[in-house]
């Protein structure tokens, strides 16, 4: 069979990357103006991408015979999704394959802003052993955790937060059919200690959490991002750790990305940052790129992908 043409935006897993080259000619795209010479010159069948790599309408105009574009992973925000269904190509992710890790991490930030575990270790570092005498850190159990947005995801932290003895509550656009009560967005947010985000970035629910919304929320509550950066107004999410409104904001993930280094934020003492790494374990990784890898193998082939893993379906068919 003819090895058709596979621009890869980002580097994906070896093993999947060995895949992937037993059925196309993939070429590495160095940065978004390489991407699109190599589309211009070469008759691009697929387009794999994972968080960064921007799938922009100038691009997948560059490509006329472009069949599929594959997201190794879940958010599609980098992906021009309206430009590719106007041109009926398939969009296709790996729903599912991030829970486990993401739902992981969110607890991770959430112990470590509730223990100020990073101070401490920090300070220890330093030599200052004597920092445990002013300590005193926040227990999980017995508290209230609101989630915002109960998708897969969601739903694993609901689980682990409940074994932790936590009160668990959840909003969504859409209630959902699960065991966890669902509460409005401002109940939600005034009764929690802790909430978490984990909704989808889209026009909608940019800048989600707000002044309004900070002024809603518990005083001193935590507040937890492994979702979007975008889903949180910086400048009002400064202001509420300021005045006191929020406790501390854990966050898993920034917009921009990378944020800069002159970000007030990013040196906030109630402010914990890491650089998005929730769904990047070996196992998640792994998984996600042969996942997709082989969605992509299907559709070039002719052949039905895994079932849910075309995102546009809808637009598609319609």
């Amino acid at each position: 069979m003819e090895s058709l043409p596979i621009l890869l935006l980002e580097p994906i897993h070896p093993e999947a990357r060995a895949r992937l080259e037993t059925f196309g000619q993939v070429l590495d795209a160095r940065d978004e103006a390489d991407a699109l010479q190599r589309a211009e010159a070469t008759p691009i069948a697929a387009i794999v991408t994972r968080g960064r790599g921007p799938v922009t309408a100038a691009l997948i105009e560059a490509c006329p015979r472009l069949r599929v574009i594959a997201r190794v992973g879940v958010g599609l925000d980098n992906i021009d999704v309206v430009a590719a269904s106007a041109r009926g190509i398939p969009v296709v992710n790996a729903p599912g394959s991030t829970t486990q890790a993401v739902a992981e991490q969110t607890m991770l930030l959430m112990l470590a802003l509730a223990r100020r575990l990073v101070d401490l270790a920090t300070a220890v570092r330093d030599g200052r052993w004597e920092v445990r005498a002013g300590y005193t850190g926040l227990e999980l159990g017995g508290r209230t955790l609101g989630i915002v947005g109960m998708g897969d995801i969601g739903q694993r932290v609901a689980a682990l937060a409940t074994a932790f003895g936590m009160e668990v509550r959840y909003w969504s656009r859409t209630p959902r059919d699960v065991a966890v009560p669902y509460r409005p967005f401002e109940a939600l947010l005034a009764k929690s200690d802790v909430v978490s985000l984990h909704v989808a970035l889209t026009p909608e629910t940019r800048h989600l959490l707000a002044a309004p919304q900070f002024g809603a929320m518990k005083p001193g509550a935590l507040l937890v991002n492994t979702a979007r950066g975008g889903l949180v107004d910086p400048a009002a999410l400064r202001q509420a750790l300021d005045q006191g409104l929020l406790g501390g904001y854990a966050t898993d993930v920034w917009d921009p990305e990378p944020p800069s280094p002159a970000d007030p934020l990013l040196r906030h003492e109630r402010v914990l940052v890491v650089p998005h790494v929730a769904a990047l374990t070996e196992a998640t990784f792994r998984r996600m790129s042969q996942r997709t890898v082989e969605n992509v193998r299907a559709i070039l082939h002719d052949e039905a992908p895994e079932p849910g893993c075309i995102f546009n379906a809808a637009a598609l068919a319609s």
